[in-house]
């Protein structure tokens, strides 16, 4: 399994996330198991091989990171998402840029410009262009303008 793969799989979650009242630990319980995989590698491929120890750590860190943090990164994407309201936008497109500004917050090890690579790519797979742009510019402003002092290099 890749980085990309393992991205994209805690992106589904946070996803989920959006339309439950569980928690992260919940949802990575159910669905972070080797018996979810195998159920839902059936119909998706992104679940056919389930992910080694390194990627499991990679994923849980994201999606808790994600869920404790959703007020801050959502202000984040409403603050830079000129002339749309935050309910408008898409959720598919709210989970990935969530992701990415938690990447460019909160997870040094990873450059900025990669995670708005990986996150534009993984929008390519679930959204038209109009809105792979919309995320690539959020992204891009947020990285440019939006970040805190201490997370400024």
């Amino acid at each position: 399994m890749t980085r990309r793969n393992a991205r994209e799989i805690a992106v589904h979650f946070i996803f989920e996330l959006s339309f439950s009242n569980d928690r992260a630990d919940s949802l990575l319980e159910e669905f972070l198991t080797p018996e979810a995989f195998a159920r839902l590698g059936e119909e998706e491929p992104l679940y056919a091989e389930f992910p080694n120890e390194k990627q499991r750590a990679y994923i849980e860190q994201l999606v808790r990171g994600v869920d404790a943090h959703v007020p801050e990164l959502d202000g984040y994407i409403e603050q830079y998402a000129k002339g749309w309201r935050f309910g408008r936008i898409d959720r598919v497109a709210v989970a990935i840029m969530r992701a990415s500004m938690y990447e460019i917050l909160y997870m040094p090890d990873i450059p900025d410009s990669a995670s708005i690579d990986e996150a534009v790519e993984i929008a390519k797979g679930y959204e038209n262009a109009e809105t792979v742009a919309f995320i690539n510019g959020i992204l891009g402003t947020f990285v440019r303008e939006g970040l805190p002092e201490e997370c400024k290099e």
